[in-house]
């Protein structure tokens, strides 16, 4: 009965810091339409990430502009704006000219309401939430840092090769926008020379649709009608025609089932292990280096966060081990002693700005996790520096790619090491910050800090000091919390860094810096 009462008080708290945690995660950016800094006429020979060019989706010509079929497209589109909702013309100034940042904060909204741990059975034990049962219980997904970043990463990628291909037949066929063919159509955004067919913003709609829903399957409803209040829009906004709509539907319908199928078969389906496999890892640890990671939440889970993620098929790099940091100090050894003594110090003389800074990157439960925190970041970057959205799909693609692969790598090395935490190793000690439930070394939040830093000073080289400076105070921040040893925090710095660099390469390599 105890046991109950204590389980039942949990998942209270849990809520009430969901409830909490969304408040303070708003879900849009209050950004409006605006005139891109660059048009990105050679987008379409970009090289793509998992097609080889922007002509690998076939796409039929459209009909000329001045022919019987789009002048009945036009005369549609006409008579739909003039009878315009309330509603309708807020979707249209809701959708902005750059649609790919509200998909990505309905993304961060998603992570965040599946942000949260699966609680036990009455019995005690624990069921796994299953993608085949997604309403459970425990409803599908537990949307726990690798498994956001990995959404993050699909998504994002399937945006960017959807729009390499729409810009690639934008400039092949080049009909101008429906505002452009008439002059009683008043377009709702900031005019711009890219031609209209097919419609980025479909792509990104129907790419964003089909991603989103395979990977929080229970919200299909909610996304469908997010889907279709976007497609409209793309209309209503005095952009499109219904025929530009459907092409870019097309693309958005093949660049999202590339990206799935290689999801399919990326590993992630392995991750979290049954608890046989799960104490092998431990026990092949403790063989080599004379330590093991013990899990101390309570109730305690009878397996660690996803020990096989570091086997999940990386974008940029063939081998995690070629990756792989130095080993942690030794347990007896003078270097782990003085950390000892770190955290001691901390802990005693916690100051109001370190526990600031804890709190400020924690990105705990019920929040859009540390890769979340980012694309909220890159986000604001983005409207300041007006990108369009072909680059906005970039900078989000190769940032997100790094951040997967940096957790790729960081989890390898968490389950390698099987690192104890401060709190297992420090009789009495406490944490400001939970308990996660995966071993130490190397630092989750400083590795999926770096490599997002990483990127965003590649894309905007002059904020490059602000990013890593924030990277940084990321990383501390857990060390402040009482949560990681300095040295998760400082060579996970480093890890993310180095990882990132071979996102940055291939980056450099696609065309879009020439």
């Amino acid at each position: 009965m105890m046991y109950n009462k204590i389980s039942t008080l949990l998942w209270a708290i849990a809520l009430v810091v969901l409830a909490s945690c969304e408040k303070d995660t708003p879900r849009y950016l209050p950004y409006e339409s605006y005139a891109y800094s660059e048009l990105d006429e050679n987008g379409g020979d970009w090289t793509p990430v998992l097609h080889d060019s922007g002509a690998s989706i076939p796409v039929d010509a459209p009909e000329s502009s001045d022919s019987q079929a789009y002048q009945a497209e036009l005369a549609d589109l006409k008579a739909d704006m003039q009878s315009m909702t309330s509603e309708q013309k807020k979707a249209v100034k809701y959708w902005t000219n750059n649609p790919t940042i509200r998909w990505n904060e309905v993304a961060l909204e998603l992570i965040a309401k599946y942000n949260l741990i699966p609680g036990p059975n009455a019995d005690g034990t624990y069921t796994l939430p299953n993608p085949s049962n997604p309403e459970g219980p425990p409803a599908f997904p537990f949307a726990h840092p690798p498994y956001a970043c990995r959404a993050l990463a699909y998504m994002s990628v399937a945006q960017f090769d959807g729009l390499i291909s729409a810009w690639h037949y934008k400039y092949q066929y080049n009909r101008a926008a429906p505002y452009q063919q008439d002059g009683d159509i008043d377009f709702a955004y900031e005019e711009n020379a890219i031609p209209s067919y097919p419609s980025d913003g479909a792509v990104i709609a129907r790419a964003s649709r089909n991603i989103l829903t395979a990977m929080f399957p229970l919200e299909a409803e909610y996304l469908q009608g997010l889907e279709e209040e976007h497609l409209e829009s793309l209309r209503l906004s005095g952009g499109h025609v219904m025929s530009d709509v459907t092409a870019g539907v097309a693309i958005g319908d093949v660049v999202s089932a590339t990206a799935l199928a290689r999801a399919s078969t990326d590993g992630m389906s392995k991750a979290q292990t049954p608890k046989a496999v799960s104490d092998s890892i431990k026990q092949a640890a403790y063989d080599r280096f004379g330590w093991a990671w013990d899990n101390l939440e309570i109730p305690v889970r009878p397996v660690g966060l996803t020990p096989l993620f570091g086997k999940v098929t990386m974008w940029s790099i063939d081998d995690v081990e070629s990756v792989r940091p130095i080993a942690p100090p030794q347990l007896d050894s003078q270097e782990f002693l003085d950390d000892v003594e770190l955290l001691k110090d901390y802990a005693r003389n916690m100051t109001d700005e370190h526990r600031r800074i804890a709190n400020f990157w924690q990105d705990g439960l019920g929040t859009y996790t540390p890769p979340g925190h980012w694309n909220r970041i890159a986000n604001e970057f983005i409207v300041d520096y007006r990108l369009n959205p072909l680059q906005t799909t970039r900078t989000l693609a190769y940032m997100n790619m790094a951040i997967m692969d940096s957790g790729i790598s960081c989890w390898d090395a968490k389950y390698y090491y099987h690192y104890p935490r401060p709190i297992q190793m420090i009789e009495g000690f406490e944490t400001i910050a939970g308990t996660p439930n995966f071993p130490s070394y190397t630092s989750g939040h400083s590795v999926f800090s770096a490599a997002a830093s990483e990127v965003l000073a590649y894309v905007f080289p002059e904020e490059a000091s602000k990013f890593r400076g924030w990277a940084e105070e990321a990383a501390i921040s857990r060390v402040y919390g009482g949560i990681h040893w300095s040295f998760d925090a400082t060579v996970g710095t480093d890890q993310g860094r180095a990882v990132a660099q071979y996102t940055i390469d291939r980056a450099m390599a696609d065309g879009a810096d020439q």
